[in-house]
């Protein structure tokens, strides 16, 4: 079987697909007939290169810092949703009291 080469404006063009479409790698590469392996491997060469960088020139975080921020807002995000199930109660406890008349 013989090896594909491809040249660099298709992969640098394949990995801006991939950024920008908010697809997974697996299906942008099976749209562009390669591999994922391949993707994979010129996403990452992509982001060497720019050394870790955004185009706009800000930092880009590591897939670690990535997944704790994940983490963490999955933790706050469970946090805010028990503490609003838990006033839709209280709303609901208070609506049903009927009123007492103060005179």
């Amino acid at each position: 079987m013989e090896k594909r080469r491809y040249d660099e404006e298709f992969k640098d063009n394949a990995v801006k697909m991939l950024l920008t479409s908010g697809r997974a790698l697996v299906s942008v590469a099976r749209d562009l007939g390669i591999s994922d392996t391949a993707l994979r491997r010129w996403r990452n060469a992509y982001f060497s290169q720019a050394e870790g960088r955004h185009p706009g020139g800000e930092r880009m975080p590591s897939v670690r810092e990535m997944a704790e921020e994940i983490k963490k807002l999955q933790k706050q995000l469970a946090e805010v949703t028990w503490q609003r199930d838990i006033l839709k109660k209280t709303a609901s406890i208070l609506a049903e009291r009927p009123m007492r008349d103060t005179r």
